[in-house]
C-alpha cells in the first residue's frame, strides 16, 4: 500500500527547501521587502501612491489674493502704520519694528 500526501505549499512548509520552480516575482517581492526592513532602501516603490500635487494655474502675483494683501498693505504704508522698509528683505530694513514713542 502507497502513502500518498498533499502538496504543501511553500508558505506552509519553510523547512522542505527550495520550490522546484521558484516564483521570480514572489522573489523579487520579498527581496524588496526585506532591503526595505533592514534599511537599505527607504521605501517598496510598489507601495507609494501616485503623485496627486498638481501645478498651480498661473503666477502667484497674478492672484486675487495676493493683489487684495498688496492693496492693503500700500493702504497701510500710505498711512503710516508701516514703513516702506518693512516691505523690503530682513537684511535690508531695520533690526527694531518702529514705535509710537517719541525719541
Amino acid at each position: 500500500m502507497s502513502k500518498h500526501h498533499r502538496p504543501q505549499s511553500e508558505e506552509n512548509s519553510p523547512r522542505r527547501g527550495m520550490p522546484r520552480r521558484p516564483d521570480d516575482d514572489r522573489l523579487a517581492a520579498r527581496t524588496e521587502e526585506e532591503r526595505v526592513r533592514a534599511g537599505l532602501d527607504a521605501y517598496d516603490p510598489a507601495e507609494v501612491p501616485p503623485a496627486t500635487d498638481t501645478n498651480p494655474p498661473g503666477r502667484v502675483t497674478e492672484s486675487r489674493e495676493y493683489r487684495d494683501e498688496k492693496t492693503e498693505l500700500d493702504r497701510e504704508v500710505r498711512r503710516g502704520e508701516a514703513r516702506p522698509d518693512q516691505l523690503e528683505a530682513r537684511k535690508k530694513r531695520d533690526p527694531y519694528p518702529p514705535t509710537h514713542y517719541d525719541d
